[in-house]
């Protein structure tokens, strides 16, 4: 009992678990790789002056920074006025379409790289289709090259795009617009003149979130693209594989980290408060003073037409604003067929009873499935997967909620510093991750097993939880814990029947996000396992470099429907939480 008390006073102590797996399977791991890139105990900088001397290493890092930035430019062009558009469409529309954005997130990426082949192939859907109309003569080179580099990496990040944007913008008071318009400014002015700076954070945020995970892909371009288009990751783990040079190894991994984190602290931190809702206005340099005058002087002698301008259309019909309503509907619906339909054509072809995939289909038929779950490889691993995705849910979910609760009761500081601590493994580039959780399980001895597949997958499902639990806590009203202990109830107590059940929707959040984090993970997995314990998505991985097997696709529509089930997991559990509080209400005293 004093020692519940002792951890009620001091709730930095319940950080402690989720640091001592963090620490013990990535933060020395990683320490011991920035020693041996550093040639210690020797000290030196030879490796990182090697690196940059070659031209195949400055290459490579100069064309990932160049394949993340566009396709971060891509993303950004895309999802702007795809965002834009949800949050100003009605709440019900909103909501169908926010799930149309959430699907494809949640789907494993590993199955929309492999539509993509399909899709993008010498003989896939565009170019038979192509080849059928007579429009083309032979086959496009729509893969293994840039363009399906760019168009895969898209396709998996615009989500991740969207849904910071459309959080930010949600919340932008939309009488401003109409305040802007009343003083005299035409909508398109309106737009870039107020909504547009007040949206850029969710520019920011959404940027940085996709250009950090770009430079860490691995999949992707390793699937879709050729030869010359490798990037870091690849090449980390070409060299992990084929010579394993810890020195090399480590010095690319932290070229890749460092870069990483430098995008993070540059771009990454907030420049300081923002106490106008306004664009603030710039002052020139009295050099460009003139400018400033003349700049006056015409803003001074249009007023008088702005103003009658303004009288003249005030009330009158907008006639663009149909045609602009048309092409934002299809712009949407575009935006939404793109997310959707690598999923769609999977599971079509699944469905397919040929000895290749095509599509449409010429015969409907299961055999696929029944390959799938007559071969014992595949449900081994299907079943393996399970196994570990439910450990690690379990593992995380108690650490992370533990965690979470106990950094939303220290002061600020600390908070903002262990949660960047806790959040590394999903910061940080995949590869590196994968290469330090080897090291660190061979220091353990656990390379190759399920409970090292555990821990390893443990780290970054912990940091979901973190943040899904934490912001569910911002909003807890800590009295009700006060009233609790002023009836003499303990610590232990008051958390199980006070805090658990208001939070319980967020902790089984969570869960469902720890879970899928584990299901899906390739990387990490096809580095920590030494193939020895196979998962579904590496299993999946390895057919997919080896053999052409149209039992891939069965799994893959397995995997895609697979976020349908998530989603009505996490609307019962928000609504059963709506209904409670009624529930208690109607039960008499």
């Amino acid at each position: 009992m004093e020692a519940i008390l002792k951890i009620g006073r001091m709730p930095i102590l319940l950080v402690i678990p989720a640091l001592v797996i963090l620490l013990s399977v990535l933060g020395l791991p990683l320490l011991q790789l920035f020693l041996d890139s550093l040639n210690a105990p020797a000290f030196s900088t030879a490796n990182y002056e090697s690196f940059f001397a070659k031209s195949a290493g400055m290459s490579v890092l100069l064309q990932t920074i160049e394949i993340s930035l566009v396709a971060t430019g891509m993303c950004l062009i895309i999802g702007y006025p795809t965002a834009y558009l949800i949050s100003t469409s009605s709440a019900r529309l909103r909501t169908v379409l926010i799930v149309l954005v959430v699907l494809p997130w949640l789907t494993s990426a590993l199955v929309r790289t492999y539509a993509w082949t399909v899709i993008l192939g010498d003989r896939g859907l565009i170019n038979n289709l192509l080849l059928h109309l007579g429009i083309i003569a032979s086959p496009l080179p729509l893969i293994y090259n840039r363009f399906g580099v760019y168009i895969g990496m898209v396709h998996i990040m615009l989500p991740m795009m969207i849904l910071p944007l459309l959080s930010v913008m949600h919340g932008i008071d939309k009488s401003l617009m109409e305040a802007g318009r009343s003083m005299g400014a035409r909508p398109h002015v309106a737009f870039w003149r107020i909504f547009v700076p007040l949206s850029l954070p969710g520019v920011r945020s959404g940027s940085l979130l996709v250009f950090v995970v770009c430079l860490g892909f691995y999949i992707t371009p390793q699937a879709l693209g050729g030869l010359r288009e490798t990037m870091l990751s690849t090449y980390i783990a070409a060299q992990f594989r084929n010579a394993f040079n810890p020195q090399v190894i480590a010095t690319s991994a932290f070229v890749l980290l460092a870069l990483a984190m430098a995008v993070l602290l540059l771009f990454g931190l907030p420049s300081g408060p923002q106490h106008s809702a306004a664009p603030s206005t710039r002052k020139w340099p009295g050099r460009l003073n003139p400018l400033s005058k003349i700049a006056h002087i015409y803003s001074e002698a249009s007023s008088r037409h702005r103003s009658t301008r303004w009288k003249t259309e005030l009330y009158q019909t907008g006639h663009s604003s149909a045609w602009l309503s048309i092409i934002g509907s299809l712009f949407v619906a575009l935006v939404m067929v793109f997310l959707q339909f690598p999923g769609i054509v999977i599971v079509v072809m699944s469905f397919s009873d040929g000895a290749f995939l095509q599509f449409p289909p010429s015969a409907f038929s299961l055999k696929w499935y029944q390959a799938f779950f007559g071969d014992p490889t595949w449900t081994g691993a299907f079943w393996n997967s399970i196994q570990i995705g439910v450990a690690v849910t379990i593992v995380s979910t108690v650490f992370g909620t533990l965690a979470a609760y106990g950094l939303s009761r220290v002061s600020l500081g600390v908070r903002n510093f262990l949660t960047m601590v806790i959040l590394t493994p999903i910061v940080a580039p995949v590869i590196v991750v994968g290469v330090a959780c080897y090291l660190g399980l061979i220091n353990l001895g656990l390379v190759g097993s399920a409970t090292g597949l555990v821990l390893a997958h443990s780290i970054s499902a912990t940091a979901y939880v973190v943040i899904i639990v934490s912001a569910t806590l911002a909003n807890f009203d800590w009295q009700l814990e006060r009233a609790a202990r002023s009836m003499r109830a303990g610590p232990l107590r008051t958390f199980m029947r006070v805090t658990l059940p208001l939070i319980r929707p967020g902790i089984i959040g969570g869960a469902v996000f720890a879970f899928i984090s584990s299901f899906d993970e390739v990387v990490v997995t096809s580095l920590v396992s030494g193939f020895a314990l196979f998962t579904l998505p590496l299993k999946m991985w390895e057919n997919m470099n080896q053999q052409i097997d149209p039992t891939i696709a069965a799994v893959g529509s397995l995997l895609t429907l697979m976020p349908l089930i998530w989603l009505v997991m996490l609307y019962a559990t928000w609504w059963r939480a709506r209904l409670a509080p009624q529930k208690t209400m109607a039960t008499p005293a």
